[in-house]
């Protein structure tokens, strides 16, 4: 299969169209957790509130990645990313002009996120169906650098906007950016029915029951589910060893070079994974790509200042690229009639072992310290890795039978 370029990607109005919205909908998420969180903080005066408000934006993804997903394939993708921009507008206005206290606020959140991975879902799932084949791949990969780029240009703008403007203008300068981006994705992409046929679920317990039970189905197929588990459980340990990057630093300036250089190295390791690796090739780096995700936090071992933690910090995070061999994989595994359930599932298992990683290793640190913590997720990500080496390792196609000699 001939690799695709960034030229033949952006090329498709369409995923222009998806490109432009994502970029906005991770910068307004992250402006509008860090908002929040500067909005609780102030009325409270506690860091451990303000934590969880920032938080809390996550959260929903695993009670709506378990009951609500199959919404994704049985209502039109445009509508109902639309209808995740506006409801992401009208939640910020509340946050920042309704006056609710802040458990009120709290429980906004994390109400109206309940239905985010529904949303993110309908977009990952619209993907190969306006990239085919190996296009498909490197908009992915196109995505997952905008995320990068778009979190760390996020917190950067949004730290700066939020000591300029305060956080209530901020939130609605990011209900403003919803908004546009609504408007954008109406009149950029074209109408696409829902992929499952039939009636559509109402959003109480039909949606539930079809959820549970399309994630059973995609659960018990042997394929879909090594894929499954080799998406997450890799990125649970660097989850792990990121989230003591703060206590392993002692403060949060220091820690966010290091978070930095992270982001920065899996931008790197996307762009270059996806561009110049042909597919065969894309798919057999999976491994060896999976593995390095853990070696270098071994390194804390060692107790590395800011600029070696740094350094390995970014070889580590270009180790996700590891996720792009994956990708046709997945796609060709899963039928097509419930694909963004499935991209929901793998989203909200993300997300969900993420956190659980962070807090397993966030235990490990109170006993043993930091620095020999960070150093254990990464041995864990190597094994887990290795432990994962039938599903990462591509299987060799099957050659053709020989005829008979003489033939």
């Amino acid at each position: 299969m001939r690799s695709a370029t960034f030229g033949e990607v952006f090329a498709v109005r369409e995923f222009r169209v998806l490109f432009g919205s994502f970029v906005l909908l991770i910068a307004g998420d992250v402006i509008k957790m860090l908002a929040l969180s500067v909005l609780v903080y102030a009325r409270t005066g506690s860091p451990g509130l303000s934590a969880a408000a920032y938080m809390a934006g996550w959260l929903p993804f695993i009670v709506g990645g378990l009951f609500l997903l199959s919404l994704a394939d049985r209502l039109p993708p445009r509508a109902l990313m639309i209808a995740g921009e506006l409801i992401r507008a009208v939640t910020c206005l509340l946050l920042a002009y309704a006056g609710l206290p802040v458990w009120g606020l709290l429980v906004l959140v994390l109400v109206t996120g309940l239905f985010s991975p529904v949303f993110f879902a309908a977009r990952a799932a619209m993907l190969p169906e306006v990239l085919p084949g190996d296009a498909f791949v490197l908009g992915r990969s196109v995505l997952n650098v905008a995320s990068a780029s778009a979190q760390i240009l996020g917190l950067a703008a949004g730290g700066a906007f939020l000591g300029f403007a305060g956080p209530s203008t901020a939130l609605a300068v990011t209900a403003g950016l919803s908004v546009v981006a609504a408007v954008v994705l109406r009149v950029g992409l074209p109408y696409r029915p829902a992929r499952s046929g039939g009636e559509r679920p109402a959003l109480g317990g039909g949606a539930v029951r079809e959820t549970l039970r399309v994630n059973r189905r995609l659960l018990a197929d042997g394929r879909v589910r090594g894929l499954l588990l080799a998406g997450w459980l890799p990125c649970v340990c660097i989850a792990g060893a990121e989230a003591m990057v703060v206590p392993y630093l002692g403060g949060q300036g220091q820690a966010g070079v290091v978070l930095a250089a992270a982001a920065g190295g899996m931008a790197v390791g996307e762009f270059a994974v996806g561009r110049f690796a042909a597919p065969p090739l894309r798919e057999r780096l999976s491994l060896p790509l999976a593995v390095l995700l853990g070696v270098p936090w071994i390194g804390f071992v060692l107790a590395p200042g800011i600029v070696w933690a740094s350094v390995l910090a970014g070889m580590a995070a270009a180790g996700l690229a590891y996720q792009l061999g994956l990708q046709r994989r997945f796609v060709d595994a899963v039928p097509e009639e419930v694909r963004g359930q499935a991209f929901g599932l793998q989203s909200a298992g993300l997300m969900s072992g993420q956190a659980a990683g962070a807090a397993l290793v966030g235990v490990l640190g109170e006993a043993i310290g930091p620095g020999p913590a960070i150093a254990v997720a990464g041995g864990g990500g190597v094994l887990v890795a290795l432990a994962l080496a039938g599903v990462l390792r591509p299987s060799p196609a099957p050659q053709p039978a020989l005829g008979p000699a003489g033939a």
